[in-house]
């Protein structure tokens, strides 16, 4: 059966997460609210007052499911995970080429390539498919822009200097974001702030979205 790495995120104060067979059962207040196969997921997140059985987290560590406790306002507590199997030389490897700043640099390189690459196609598309809603001119240029960016990128061996193409290519794609907004105009994204604490990401739109920020006082 194909794993789809399914998230449980239990919010409900007082709730007590334990095993049943090869299932997790979510009771509240003594009655079973939930009940889920152990292999249709991938992590558990508990927030606030939520608890566990024993047998529970045993089991959800040998079946590689990760449990994550945080405060009721989302600051990460700690996590459960079972053990780890990999390959021993390739890790090895990996630590050696994280050490070598000329091998980072040709990994970076091929993943910033990837993200020129992506922003271009996208602005590429939106002044194709509506030219009569957009900002053709300017976003025509930045997309001759990213182009640019991308032959640079070929001769750049130099870590810092691959991070800087990458800023620049992220700041030129938003300074066009609004212009792809094209429809979906209402569709937004919440952003909530809690005593100074980014809280929660976003609500999934259709499309494309425009930022809205929320902030709330802290906890007392």
């Amino acid at each position: 059966m194909r794993k789809m790495l399914n998230t449980l995120y239990v919010t409900t104060q007082g709730a007590y997460l334990h095993k049943e067979g090869e299932t997790v059962v979510v009771k509240v207040e003594r009655e079973n609210r939930l009940r889920l196969p152990i292999h249709t997921l991938s992590s558990i997140v508990c927030f606030g007052q939520v608890s566990c059985s024993p047998f529970l987290l045993g089991h959800c560590a040998e079946k590689d499911v990760a449990v994550s406790f945080l405060t009721e306002y989302g600051r990460f507590l700690a996590r459960l995970q079972g053990p780890v199997s990999g390959n021993v030389l390739l890790r090895r490897e990996q630590y050696r080429r994280a050490d070598c700043e000329q091998a980072s640099a040709k990994m970076a390189r091929m993943f910033v390539a990837g993200k020129v690459a992506n922003s271009r196609v996208i602005i590429h598309r939106a002044t194709r498919d509506h030219a009569d809603k957009t900002e053709a001119t300017g976003m025509e240029q930045t997309c001759q822009t990213f182009s640019r960016y991308a032959k640079r990128l070929l001769l750049e061996d130099n870590l810092e200097s691959i991070r800087g193409i990458e800023g620049r290519t992220a700041r030129d794609y938003f300074d066009q974001f609004n212009h792809l907004i094209v429809a979906q105009k209402d569709d937004f994204i919440f952003l909530v702030v809690i005593g100074g604490h980014r809280l929660i990401g976003s609500i999934v739109c259709c499309h494309l979205f425009t930022p809205c920020c929320i902030t709330m006082p802290g906890p007392p």
